[in-house]
């Protein structure tokens, strides 16, 4: 097993962050090829990546360095200390850490974990300079201890805003009572917890760390084909804002109310998914319109 350590200066913490902490270490059973020319160490099979509380595994990783700032750049290794590290030694040993990693690429079977927050994709980038991931690939799947976000065409996450973002029929399910909503597009804001996430035992290691801090969705903006299903109605509309902690979604733009057979439309509605009870309102200067059907059950929609 091949290991590379990796010096880089820490910057705010959050979540799902590989810009945050000391060193990156590196390890494959496969191995590792370094590319001095190209500034990159590819790892493969079954390889994993570590800084502080945030881990990657994936079938390959590649990271891509630079030399630090005010760093040597004629310092050149020893020819014995060349070899070795093409085996998979520390990098940085040469020229005393003046290395730094500024771009993991992972894939295939990506998977990207805190002690709280997970992610799954194909294919992964994290520009750690910016501190934003995306992934991409199938079955696209981002989990924090209270939410699911998924989407088909890619998923990000950018840790300084902490802003999360899904793309192409995406959704974002509440994992404790399954509220959900969906759209071709959802942004969703989180805010951090000023208590630690009590299941997390505090160690020397992780003790002032903030990855061990689960942050809680605090707002959904959607974009493009929204539908929020309640237990009886379904609410369909162009956009749409949606708040976990009060349960409240509005909807707007051509809103299409389903219940059964019955169904008002409107330019715009607020739904309670607490109580599943969705009202339509009223827009200056037009007029709710609805079909509805005598005696019909009070099912949920198909």
């Amino acid at each position: 097993m091949g290991v590379g350590l990796f010096n880089l200066s820490p910057v705010l913490a959050q979540n799902i962050d590989l810009s945050h902490g000391g060193q990156i270490t590196v390890t494959a059973l496969g191995g590792f090829d370094w590319d001095q020319n190209n500034k990159s160490v590819t790892a493969y099979d079954q390889a994993k990546a570590v800084r502080g509380n945030v881990t990657v595994t994936a079938d390959r990783l590649v990271a891509l360095y630079r030399k630090k700032a005010g760093s040597d750049d004629n310092k050149q290794p020893k020819p014995e200390e060349d070899a070795g590290q093409k085996n998979g030694g520390d990098i940085t040993k040469n020229d005393s850490g003046s290395n730094e990693i500024y771009r993991l690429n992972a894939y295939g079977h990506v998977h990207i974990y805190t002690n709280t927050d997970q992610a799954w994709g194909d294919k992964a980038v994290y520009d750690i300079d910016q501190a934003t991931l995306v992934l991409t690939g199938k079955n696209l799947k981002l989990t924090t201890p209270q939410n699911l976000m998924t989407a088909k065409d890619a998923m990000e996450y950018h840790s300084q805003t902490r802003m999360s973002v899904g793309r192409g029929d995406a959704s974002v399910t509440n994992l404790k009572d399954g509220r959900r909503i969906t759209a071709d597009v959802l942004v969703g804001y989180s805010k951090p917890t000023d208590e630690k996430d009590p299941k997390v035992k505090s160690t020397p290691a992780n003790n002032n760390d903030d990855m061990t801090r689960s942050s809680k969705l605090e707002k959904v903006n959607a974009f493009g084909n929204v539908v929020v299903r309640t237990q009886t109605e379904t609410v369909r509309g162009d956009r749409g804002v949606y708040v976990p902690d009060t349960g409240i979604a509005r909807v707007v733009g051509n809103v299409h109310i389903t219940r059964g057979a019955n169904q008002l439309n409107g330019n715009g509605a607020i739904i309670n998914m607490k109580t599943g009870i969705a009202h339509m309102t009223e827009s200056p200067g037009r007029r709710v319109q609805g079909l509805v059907v005598p005696n019909e059950s009070n099912n949920q929609p198909k």
